[in-house]
């Protein structure tokens, strides 16, 4: 009886073996999954998606109010400039000798006791044209008193066709 019962236990011993063999060859062919999500790491996840909906919104419009505020000093930096300009140029016109000049240059005033006078440029040539005679009228116009081109406009005017048909004879 005794041998029976140690070859139960060698038997028992040996499916124990093969039992153990087998969850090794099965866990050795199964795919190992390293990176599996657990809850803590998603409750993290949507925590952190939230956070970035959240402040995505203010974000973007300090964003815009900052590029706002920078132009705003650019256009009151250049704003400065041109008040700047306009003041020296104030102060040139508040000086007499600078005024005189001005008038002298561009109304062709003179002063009592001299004598105005005007050089005659070259005749400018005809062309057919009228793009080409209306640019040189243009360059011509630019070197003359003001007084000239304003009658020279008045005469243009009166001399312009008449557009309106005119009536026809009756029967």
């Amino acid at each position: 009886m005794g041998a029976d019962r140690f070859s139960t236990a060698v038997r028992l011993k040996a499916i124990g073996q093969e039992a153990q063999a087998r969850v090794y060859r099965a866990a050795s062919r199964r795919p190992v999954r390293g990176n599996k999500l657990t809850g803590r790491a998603a409750l993290l996840a949507l925590v952190l998606c939230a956070l970035v909906v959240a402040l995505a919104y203010p974000m973007r419009q300090y964003i815009g109010q900052r590029s706002d505020i920078a132009d705003q000093r650019r256009a009151a930096q250049r704003t400065k400039a041109k008040v700047e300009q306009l003041r020296e140029e104030k102060a040139r016109w508040e000086d007499p000798d600078y005024v005189r000049a001005q008038a002298r240059e561009r109304l062709h005033y003179v002063l009592p006791g001299e004598t105005g006078f005007e050089v005659a440029g070259p005749v400018p040539v005809p062309t057919a044209d009228p793009a080409a005679r209306h640019g040189s009228t243009d360059q011509a116009a630019a070197h003359r008193p003001w007084y000239d081109n304003l009658w020279d406009g008045v005469d243009r005017a009166d001399a312009a066709p008449e557009a309106a048909p005119a009536p026809a004879a009756r029967h």
